[in-house]
């Protein structure tokens, strides 16, 4: 190969990897070329939501430590108390409402009952309808539309009183 068709073809690599080509064939007189990437893996993320909310402490300094203690946190009355959250049974794709284009299942401020579907869990091509396992108001969609969801991940958290 001449230096000129190294170039092209580094050239070449670069506007593949830069566009997300995952294989490509050149068949060019003399000159066979196959490259195959691999495809980075997008890191899995596991989300644990937080029941209770966490009360700050305002900062310390480092001279205001010595003179006297940091002030005990006292724990705030919690509106979420009464939350039931709606996990995932499966991992798949979620979507809000039965077809694109449609109203959502369910939103925040809506009352639902025990076995209302309150979304789609696409797994395999399959459409899987989730039920609620409480009734209650939906308080927050914890996903949103064509999210990727894991095997118990939230969904909604419900108000059960």
């Amino acid at each position: 190969m001449k230096q000129e068709d190294i170039q092209d073809l580094q050239q070449l690599i670069e506007f593949l990897k830069e566009h997300g080509v995952a294989e490509f064939d050149l068949e060019r007189e003399d000159v066979k070329v196959r490259l195959k990437f691999v495809q980075p893996v997008a890191p899995m993320v596991a989300f644990t939501p937080s029941i209770a909310p966490v009360a700050a402490l305002p900062p310390v300094s480092a001279a205001a430590s010595v003179t006297s203690p940091a002030p005990a946190a006292v724990p705030a009355p919690s509106a979420e108390e009464n939350l039931h959250i709606i996990k995932s049974p499966i991992v798949g794709t979620f979507y809000g409402s039965p077809s694109p284009g449609a109203g959502m299942f369910v939103s925040p401020g809506e009352r639902v009952e025990k076995g209302q579907v309150v979304c789609i869990v696409e797994a395999m091509k399959l459409m899987n309808e989730i039920e609620s396992d409480a009734a209650g108001e939906i308080v927050k969609m914890l996903v949103t539309n064509g999210q990727a969801v894991e095997y118990g991940q939230p969904l909604f958290s419900v108000r059960t009183a």
